[in-house]
């Protein structure tokens, strides 16, 4: 039996190593406890007890995270590698066990029970020793990866217990299984169990040798059917070739049968297939009905993917990857959940309508994930050809199918997600109108049987749930429009785009450049002013491009060794992007005669107008600049007409169009401009240049005019909002049939502004112009 004594000393645990008694070996220390405790062996005796985690994946393993039996080892060196690391020399010396686990302020320490194996053998200890010697060069011969030289000193061992460990020590074991040989005290059961162990590794070995000859077989009989194989092509070949197809028509015939066709298009595969059978492979129709075929059997007729139903999974999911854009989360949950009573549904054709870098596309990839369908996208900018959407008559050369059936064959499934991106791009020439012919493809009424030139048999697209993307409806036709469900997706608020910088767009480029969280830090002041000063727009693309120069210069300052962890604050954004871009607010300083502020919608969201008004000595000539469009123009005509028709009420001179020339002014002419909500911004900067009266600076305003001076609806509310909002603009004049709109607005944008409603002229000079206008 083992004799025991008891010690206390510092605690080393190891991941995914295990030390024996006797064994002398290097270890590379890193972690700061495990440090502590190796200086604390040095100050003392040179003793540590080393013992192995359970989970190698823990950086701070606690008593539970151990084995309790280990080894007692003595530090023979240490050495402090360049990276930090400590390389010691150890040397198992005693199995020992935990008695007790105490944790130190800078390391672990555990008493130990020491166990030393018994010095004095018996005769049955020496056959085990002979038997465990033999079963060990017949493992080595076996092996062939264990040296002639390590047998020679494991036999000149004369302890039992000392030669068990050692030979277990060169046996490809599981961690878990040289623990339990560790754990064995009794050296007469840890010889068995070395003997047990060595006799099953043998035999596998045997096996695999006897596999290895089978497949070395197998691998010359392969060869020589290669060989034969060859011989008979060539054979084949001389004899016209016609022989040589029966292979190959058998395993198309094969995977017909398997594609889940519908009778009818099966129908035509196997007239297709019979043609091909007799046609010459030399023959150009040859590889024309083949070609035909594969794209036949691997369309996706019946293979589908099911729908995960599970409303509140798929809410979490497209929460986590989108912050904000609630209207089209909640139109997919709609979608799911009327989905789960009916058990069938159409697929709807939704239209995600909106600026650049919003996250249309993105969207509709975690649309796919939600409902776990396989995802596919096809880019429709620059399609000017009707063969793209339908795909080409098979009598020309060179015919394919069209996108929307290579989009089906990609997903794989006849249910995917379909993204139609940038459908908006399209336009038409000599060759045809694409966008006429997705009429068929967006209509759930009739994609039930598309018909492609290629294929000639119709397709089921009705299971398929179409998502097409626009930065403009204005470019798609009416009819393709009607057939889509239109879901605007406005402009991000400072808040939404720091939230998703933050939460999104940060740690993606901190990843892609090599950068821990640790590394760079971005504080929120920070990021408000990357916002605020460095970027303009609706979405959030020029953003992610200003953090990725943040996450660049980052890594050039830590690979130069400047800084180990950099902090970005508002103090010093200037010193990773430059001098800011843009300003930040652009209303009035102060309140201004001839000058107002009108809300735009353009293609990348909202923006503000000023219209400028400046009177000169004239006969009632009225200039219009700006690079305005044919709208703008008429709208100022417009305002002209109800100014000079009301000049009295309004406190004007009524002969002023006879004694100025009237200049309206748009600055920024070089960018175009046009539409008609400008119509009530160009009255009031009128009557403000005429009547002498300011322009409230803080007003921004948008609304079309009519000559008896009513204000008609405009569209847009939401993104004209949110510039005024992001202009520094605190009170804005919309028409009151757009009181409906404001409901869209973010409810943080909502609290800031003042909206008033107005139907006519009077009341908006009632409140733009300061003191009034006179009615």
């Amino acid at each position: 039996m083992a004799k025991k004594k008891e010690i206390i000393v510092p605690l080393l645990p190891l991941r995914g190593l295990l030390v024996y008694p006797t064994m002398v070996l290097h270890l590379d220390v890193g972690r700061e406890r495990s440090v502590q405790a190796l200086e604390k062996a040095m100050v003392g005796d040179h003793l540590i007890f080393l013992t192995t985690q359970k989970d190698i994946s823990i950086d701070e393993p606690s008593e539970d995270d151990l084995y309790h039996m280990g080894t007692l080892t003595r530090v023979k060196q240490m050495l402090k590698l360049p990276n930090g690391t400590i390389r010691v020399l150890v040397e198992g010396l005693k199995r020992a066990e935990i008695i007790q686990f105490q944790e130190e302020a800078e390391h672990y320490s555990v008493s130990v029970k020491v166990f030393e194996d018994p010095d004095t053998k018996d005769v049955e200890d020496q056959a085990l020793m002979r038997t465990m010697l033999e079963y060990f060069e017949q493992y080595i011969k076996v092996s062939k990866k264990i040296s002639a030289e390590t047998y020679s000193s494991v036999a000149d061992i004369e302890e039992p217990g000392r030669m068990a460990d050692i030979i277990s020590s060169h046996l490809p074991l599981k961690l878990k299984e040289k623990q339990e040989i560790l754990e064995t005290i009794d050296v007469k059961e840890r010889m068995n169990q070395v003997i047990e162990i060595i006799h099953n590794e043998k035999e596998v070995l045997n096996l695999e040798k006897k596999i290895g000859q089978r497949v070395k077989k197998s691998m010359e009989r392969t060869q020589k059917e290669y060989y034969l194989r060859e011989q008979m092509k060539a054979i084949q070949k001389e004899l016209g070739d016609k022989e040589g197809k029966t292979g190959e028509i058998a395993d198309l015939t094969d995977k017909i049968e398997k594609a889940g066709m519908p009778e009818h298009v099966q129908l035509t595969a196997l007239k297709e297939l019979d043609r091909y059978e007799k046609v010459p492979s030399s023959s150009a129709e040859s590889a024309v009905i083949r070609n035909y075929i594969e794209w036949l059997v691997t369309l996706p007729w019946s293979n589908a993917t099911e729908d995960d139903l599970d409303i509140r999974k798929a809410e979490r999911i497209l929460n986590e990857d989108h912050y904000g854009l609630e209207k089209v989360k909640e139109r997919v949950l709609e979608y799911l959940a009327v989905q789960k009573l009916t058990n069938s549904l159409k697929g709807p054709i939704l239209c995600l309508a909106g600026p650049p870098g919003v996250g249309k596309t993105s969207l509709a990839r975690s649309i796919a994930t939600s409902l776990n369908r396989n995802f596919v996208r096809v880019s429709l900018g620059g399609v000017r050809d009707e063969s793209e959407i339908r795909g080409h008559r098979r009598t020309y050369v060179g015919a394919m199918p069209g996108r929307i059936i290579q989009g089906m064959k990609k997903a794989g499934t006849n249910n995917p997600v379909f993204l139609l991106d940038e459908i908006d791009k399209m336009s038409s020439d000599f060759r045809g109108d694409p966008s006429s012919a997705m009429l068929e493809v967006l209509d759930p009424e009739q994609n039930h049987n598309f018909s492609d030139h290629y294929i000639e048999e119709t397709y089921n697209l009705s299971k398929v749930m179409f998502i097409a993307t626009a930065n403009n409806l204005g470019t798609i036709p009416g009819p393709l429009l009607d057939r889509m469900e239109i879901i605007t997706i406005a402009g991000y608020t400072e808040q939404e785009k720091i939230h998703i910088a933050k939460d999104h767009l940060l740690p993606k480029q901190v990843k892609e450049h090599g950068l821990s969280k640790s590394q760079l830090q971005i504080r929120e002041d920070g990021l408000q002013m990357v916002v605020r000063y460095y970027t303009r727009e609706a979405g959030v693309r020029g953003l992610e491009r200003q953090l990725a120069t943040i996450c660049r210069k980052t890594a050039k300052i830590i690979v130069s060794g400047d800084k180990k962890k950099v902090i970005v604050s508002a103090k010093n954004v200037e010193e990773f992007l430059g001098k800011p871009k843009f300003r930040y607010g652009q209303a009035e300083q102060e309140d201004q005669v001839g000058v107002a502020t009108g809300l735009a919608y353009t293609t990348v969201g909202g923006d503000t107008l000023q219209i400028e008004v400046s009177l000169s000595p004239g006969k009632g000539k009225l200039v219009l600049t700006g690079k305005l469009g044919d709208v703008m123009k008429e709208s100022a005509q417009a305002a002209f007409s109800y100014v000079r028709s009301k000049a009295k009420e309004l406190g004007i001179d009524e002969n002023f169009h006879e004694k100025h020339d009237i200049h309206i002014h748009v600055p920024e002419g070089a960018v175009p401009k046009d539409g008609p909500s400008a119509g009530i911004t160009i009255t009031t900067a009128l009557v403000s240049a005429l009547s002498g009266k300011p322009i409230r600076k803080e007003v921004g305003m948008t609304g079309e005019i009519t000559l008896r001076g009513r204000v008609l609806p405009i569209g847009g509310l939401k993104e004209k909002s949110l510039s005024a909002h992001r202009a520094g603009l605190t009170k804005i004049i919309l028409p009151k049939d757009n009181e409906k709109d404001i409901e869209d607005i973010p409810e943080s944008i909502r609290e800031e502004l003042d909206f008033v409603l107005v139907s006519h002229v009077d009341e908006v000079l009632k409140h733009a112009l300061n003191g009034g206008a006179q009615a």
